[in-house]
């Protein structure tokens, strides 16, 4: 049985951890909340993630520790999975990476070769000098991001579309494909290219599908202002074969934790190699401007005698998340231009929202 080390097993890192040992893998996780593994390692866990609690009572080869060195020494293929949240100038912040990378070097060089595989999202060129700092200590880094949405991670990693492995090598290439090959149970399209390539690749994918849904709430207000059906046009657009239909439908804009912040990471980067993209900023500035005409529409169309009810305010159904939800703000919007609304939500979803809206919303819980 093949050992594979992952550091960072949160909700992205536990799905992948499942993942594998699913295949037949031998899996430690590493995390840094000694609670937190505790709740693993005794199969107490709790996770709101479809599918997660039931794997996590079939698994047999998954153990967490909050060892990093035992974790790098457990296995020669190392995941790293860690955070990489925004910084307010809207960059990656790498720096839980950076705290792995300063404990990597502190154990000094490995007398195996090891394969460190990056799938955290980073700026362009950030593996590289990752890469850099760890030549000396016999690493070789390589980037494979995974395409994932929140309230399908398990099922989405194991029918990828596509695979994005930005290779350090040859060798470190092929393991990582092998690895896929051996757990997903779709036949996807293997993509490999150097790093820097893949990293461009991986927010350049998410903000093609922010400007495509951008576009279809464009044709969509234009339609309604219009007075006329928006969906016989989009689903003839669509069926255009170079075009498609997924993403390609009027509703709310886009948010969440993914699609917002790459779409504004990759125009600053283009921005450092003095290349303005503007579509990236558009699809931003359109995503904006279709929660206004959303407002105005819905004023126009309703007046304030008849409560308006929100089933759910996250940023899409199946998810607990309110980064950047537009559903949110247009509930907001209404809350605030005298609509008497009313939340329909999970509890710790209220929680979330009366902690930062306080009781403009009348709220009513649903499991």
């Amino acid at each position: 049985m093949k050992k594979l080390s992952l550091i960072g097993v949160g909700k992205l890192g536990l799905c992948f951890a499942l993942t594998l040992e699913k295949a037949a893998y031998d899996v430690l996780g590493c995390d840094i909340s000694e609670e937190y593994v505790n709740s693993l390692n005794k199969k107490l866990f709790s996770s709101d993630e479809p599918g997660v609690n039931e794997r996590m009572q079939e698994v047999v080869n998954f153990r967490a520790t909050t060892n990093v060195e035992k974790t790098i020494q457990f296995s020669n293929i190392i995941f790293l999975l860690v955070a990489t949240p925004s910084l307010l100038n809207g960059r990656y912040d790498h720096g839980q990476i950076e705290s792995v990378m300063e404990q990597l070097i502190s154990f000094g060089p490995q007398k195996e070769h090891k394969q460190l595989i990056v799938c955290c999202t980073t700026m362009p060129t950030y593996c590289d000098t990752v890469q850099e700092r760890l030549e000396d200590y016999n690493y070789t880094v390589s980037y494979n991001p995974e395409f994932i949405a929140q309230g399908s991670i398990l099922k989405d990693q194991l029918n990828p579309d596509m695979v994005l492995i930005g290779e350090g090598s040859k060798e470190a290439g092929d393991i990582i494909q092998e690895i896929y090959e051996k757990h997903t149970e779709s036949t996807p399209k293997i993509c490999r290219m150097n790093r820097v390539e893949a990293e461009i690749c991986k927010i350049g994918l998410n903000c093609f599908l922010t400007t495509k849904i951008a576009f279809a709430n464009m044709i969509g207000d234009i339609a309604r202002f219009t007075k006329v059906r928006h969906e016989p046009i989009l689903k003839a657009i669509g069926s255009d074969t170079r075009i498609g239909n997924k993403y390609l439908a009027y509703g709310y804009g886009y948010g969440g934790p993914c699609f917002p912040r790459d779409n504004r990471a990759l125009a600053l980067f283009a921005g450092d190699v003095e290349v303005d993209a503007l579509i990236s900023k558009a699809s931003d500035e359109s995503n904006k401007q279709h929660l206004e005409y959303q407002v105005e529409l819905f004023q126009i169309e309703n007046d304030m005698k008849h409560p308006v009810e929100f089933d759910f305010v996250t940023y899409k159904p199946e998810s607990t998340i309110l980064e950047e939800s537009q559903q949110l703000l247009f509930a907001k919007e209404l809350a605030m231009a005298g609509y008497k609304v009313i939340i329909k939500e999970r509890q710790s979803v209220i929680n979330e929202v009366k902690a930062k809206y306080g009781d403009i919303f009348e709220y009513r819980r649903r499991d």
